[in-house]
């Protein structure tokens, strides 16, 4: 059970919340879900993480297979069951294959991976737990998606740390049925 109550259903959301509310639904495509409903209680911490969300996932310069593994990483760093559940299946639906989830999820060695899907991983792996990268994993993973893209990722990671975080620091569970965490 969520350490706050987690407000997904409109209906449900105090009367001074809910335009903030709308206006997250409006910027998550109607959809009120994950760490959102515990947002709400800082409304505009919630709109502007609203914000980013929908340009680091819809309009960043990478692919959605790229940006797909590059969460699927970041949730199996953070230990966010949630996240793995939900991303999992996109990754799945973005074309990452099984084999790259697979080591993603077994934080397993990445050598019989492809570079590029190789270089992300790597990446998103050194940054959560050392707080930096190397140069080797800087410029391979840049050679791979350029500056933009290397910029992009870089946020796309801190992103989904604020949502890591706050699954884990409320307790927000994946619903049942969702592919757990490794």
């Amino acid at each position: 059970m969520p350490r706050l109550p987690n407000m997904t259903v409109r209906d449900e959301v105090p009367g001074e919340l809910t335009d903030a509310y709308d206006r997250v639904a409006a910027l998550r495509n109607g959809a009120v879900s994950g760490p959102y409903g515990v947002l709400l209680h800082s409304p505009e911490l919630a709109e502007q993480a609203a914000a980013l969300g929908q340009y680091v996932r819809w309009n960043s310069d990478l692919t959605p297979a790229q940006r797909e593994t590059a969460i699927v990483t970041a949730a199996r760093q953070l230990d966010a069951r949630l996240m793995w559940g939900a991303h999992v299946r996109l990754a799945r639906e973005a074309g990452v294959r099984e084999e790259v989830i697979e080591a993603i999820g077994q934080r397993a060695d990445l050598g019989e991976l492809a570079e590029d899907e190789a270089v992300i991983i790597r990446y998103v792996r050194e940054l959560i737990h050392g707080n930096r990268v190397t140069n080797r994993a800087f410029e391979a993973l840049r050679a791979v998606i350029g500056d933009r893209g290397i910029v992009d990722l870089t946020g796309l990671i801190g992103y989904y740390a604020l949502v890591g975080f706050t699954l884990n620091a409320f307790e927000i569970e994946p619903a049942e049925g969702a592919e757990p965490l490794p």
